[in-house]
């Protein structure tokens, strides 16, 4: 791991021995991106395109480099750039027009912080920090663009900070996380996309001439789409062929876009929503981009994954759950809704306990008026005609049967039937004189108030001081409307989104760590705010209301590109499914959760005594194994048959190997499915644990295990396979 700096050539180069990223300075004055990818010994410049002369556009001096054809390392507009800009700010004069010079660049001894945003973190010796700094004599602001490398994770955290060094106030229109400029060549582009019960669905569409952009209105990171994009060879897969990842430690509205010029040159973007944002400053006042993590992986999208997984999981996943397994739980949700008791409660607690389950959460309801969504949000006082006693007697019922108690919180948002909200009805998002929207039955409370935010942490302090509360379901159901707060000025009202999250992470970053033992875990309304940025305060999250199997199969194969396996819950819920009515067996809803963050969602009192002795036997197999899979490596792989899923988890040793496939519908006319298997040792034999069959590693991952052919819908074949002493 180093940076490099080479004088005569005016360059810079970072790299771990394994990827590298060069910039380089023309003439002293500009930034220039000239290469990401594998790692480089040295860099001497043998891919940069020669000066030609190719359109008719701004020249920079008499040598046939063009503005709109440089490599810019953070692009600005208004000056021969006519693609899409990094950074937009407007001064005293009022022009749409920025130019940033080099001042210079520094090693930092050790990685930034913030104290306002979730950011990666590194102890000393793991990482490396470039901080360059440039200029902006158009409106009086230093820009520092912050690169950091690190020694055991294949990502470049990319962060901007800027402070307003002139006399006048300055207006920020567009400040991005990153941009990357990668040479003409063909690409397919690659994003998540979906909605509310149909989350992370993959589209891969070729790259073409214009621009081409996801992003997020809703307030939140939203399940439109992920604060992620990927580039990659049309010819990868999921274990082979170049690919350019990027993914935004963020939770609210952002852009993610990417360019290619009529030349095929491509500029990829991540950041702020650009469309609604604008922020302020005074003199003297600075501003923190949100944090980007870019990865390259020549190794296919497992590879692009597995990147990913290393760096969330050693620099930004709370550390007191890195590597630790989560306690299988019983949500009450399917099984009670919103009519809870204490009745219902012991019983479900009683017979999750003698089933090996580990805690019991009870869902919402628990301080509702009645028995639907319509009131009481805000409050936050627990109805004892439900639950006499309180949420107290509730824990002390759980915790007396072994089970720990964990709880269902909205804190976010308020019912109109609330005192909460008819004695502050000024602390909702509104705009003056429009009726706000309700969305269901609630609105958003102004996290950019103190004072909204001291009510909520008032709340959770009392809840969670008594010590009874082992985890925390937060939950957000409803995306923001009526963005505007009652204490911004108008000319400042673009702040809000932004605000609102910076609200929402003090918030977080107070209780998460007053309370660093519960275990928090995001929602929100399933995946709609399932990102980064939520991750670095809550060890898991909700990855969707949807619990159907073959749904569910689809969805965390999504996810899985971005989120390793532990941090994505995953339960077992009853048949037909709540969500979609589709009927399948017990051990193919297991089988699809076991290899993540594995939970049971149903009435327990309605299943048969079969039903109940498999449960039994799920949980065991699951604690038997999670130890290693929790550290392990996932893999997804190819399936013969669209619709199929299949996915693995090796431990970190390459002595055992847990392996799921699903198959949606059965097809006489289909070949009999091959399963090849990645990641073993292939100088080592493993053995088949259920049928005691010994096989090379290698065998397994060139010719594969053929898998006996079965005539039934939504069934999965699960593969234990331990290495031979």
């Amino acid at each position: 791991m180093s940076i490099l700096f080479d004088e005569t050539q005016g360059t810079v180069h970072l790299t771990n021995g394994r990827i590298s990223y060069v910039m380089q300075l023309l003439d002293g004055r500009y930034l220039l991106h000239r290469y990401f990818g594998p790692a480089l010994r040295c860099w001497r410049g043998t891919g940069v395109p020669q000066p030609a002369k190719r359109s008719y556009t701004t020249e920079y001096g008499d040598t046939h480099l063009y503005f709109d054809a440089l490599p810019w390392e953070f692009p600005t507009a208004g000056r021969g750039d006519y693609r899409r800009p990094a950074f937009a700010v407007t001064g005293r004069t009022g022009a749409q027009v920025s130019e940033l010079v080099f001042r210079g660049w520094r090693i930092l001894d050790r990685k930034p912080g913030s104290d306002t945003l979730p950011v990666t973190f590194a102890a000393a010796g793991e990482s490396e920090t470039l901080a360059v700094d440039c200029f902006d004599e158009v409106s009086g602001t230093t820009l520092t663009l912050y690169y950091t490398i690190f020694a055991d994770a294949d990502v470049i955290a990319r962060q901007q900070r800027i402070v307003n060094t002139g006399p006048a106030p300055v207006r920020i229109t567009n400040l991005q996380s990153v941009s990357l400029s990668l040479p003409a060549g063909s690409y397919d582009f690659l994003t998540l996309y979906g909605c509310h019960a149909q989350e992370a669905r993959q589209s891969r569409v070729p790259l073409h001439q214009g621009v081409q952009a996801v992003g997020s209105r809703y307030g939140s990171s939203s399940p439109r789409h992920q604060p992620f994009w990927a580039l990659l060879d049309p010819a990868a897969t999921e274990t082979a062929g170049p690919v350019y990842g990027c993914m935004l430690v963020y939770s609210g509205n952002f852009n993610g876009v990417v360019e290619q010029d009529a030349f095929g040159a491509v500029r990829a973007q991540m950041g702020l929503g650009d469309e609604s944002f604008a922020w302020t400053l005074a003199p003297g006042e600075g501003f923190e981009s949100p944090e980007a993590l870019l990865t390259y992986s020549g190794r296919g999208l497992n590879g692009m994954s597995q990147n990913f997984y290393i760096a969330l999981r050693r620099h930004l996943l709370p550390p007191r759950w890195r590597g630790v397994p989560r306690p299988i739980l019983l949500n009450s949700w399917e099984g009670m809704y919103y009519d809870v008791s204490l009745e219902k409660i012991e019983t479900q607690a009683r017979l999750a306990k003698e089933l090996g389950m580990e805690l019991f959460v009870l869902d919402d309801g628990w301080f509702r008026k009645g028995n639907d969504s319509r009131s009481s949000m805000g409050d936050w006082i627990c109805n004892t005609t439900k639950l006499p006693g309180g949420i107290e007697a509730a824990a002390d019922l759980v915790h007396g049967l072994g089970l720990q108690f964990g709880l269902w919180f909205e804190p976010e948002a308020v019912s109109r039937d609330s005192e909460l909200y008819r004695n502050h009805p000024d602390w909702i998002l509104r705009v003056p004189n429009l009726a706000p929207r309700e969305g269901r039955h609630e609105y958003l409370l102004d996290l950019s108030r103190a004072e909204v935010r001291q009510y909520l942490l008032n709340v959770l302090h009392r809840y969670l001081g008594t010590g009874k509360i082992d985890y925390i379901k937060w939950d957000m159901n409803r995306p923001m409307t009526d963005a505007a707060s009652a204490e911004l000025p108008s000319e400042r009202q673009g702040e809000l989104a932004h605000r609102y999250i910076l609200g929402l992470y003090a918030v977080l970053r107070e209780i998460t760590q007053s309370y660093p033992d519960v275990l928090f875990e995001g929602c929100s309304s399933g995946g709609a705010r399932l990102d980064a940025g939520m991750l670095a305060y809550f060890a898991q999250n909700w990855t969707s209301d949807n619990t159907d199997a073959k749904d569910r199969a689809d969805i965390q194969n999504g996810f899985s590109l971005l989120y390793p396996p532990e941090v994505l819950g995953a339960h077992v819920s009853i048949t037909p499914n709540h969500q979609t009515g589709r009927t399948t067996p017990l051990e193919s809803r297991f089988a699809v959760a076991r290899l993540f963050n594995l939970g049971y969602e149903l009435d327990l009192t309605r299943c048969s005594r079969d039903e109940l002795a498999a449960i039994a036997k799920q949980v065991a197999a699951a604690k038997a194994h999670r130890d290693w899979l929790v550290k392990g490596t996932f893999w997804r792989h190819a399936t013969i048959r669209q619709g199929d899923r299949m996915a693995s988890v090796v431990s970190d040793d390459k002595s055992r190997c847990l392996a799921v496939v699903f198959r949606t519908l059965y097809d006489p006319l289909a070949e009999q499915a091959v399963f090849r298997f990645c990641g073993l040792d292939p100088a080592r034999d493993y053995r088949d644990v259920e049928t005691g069959q010994v096989y090379g590693g290698d065998e397994l991952m060139e010719a594969g295990l053929t898998l006996p052919p079965c005539k039934q819908d939504f069934v999965t074949q699960t593969i234990l396979l331990c290495g031979v002493p």
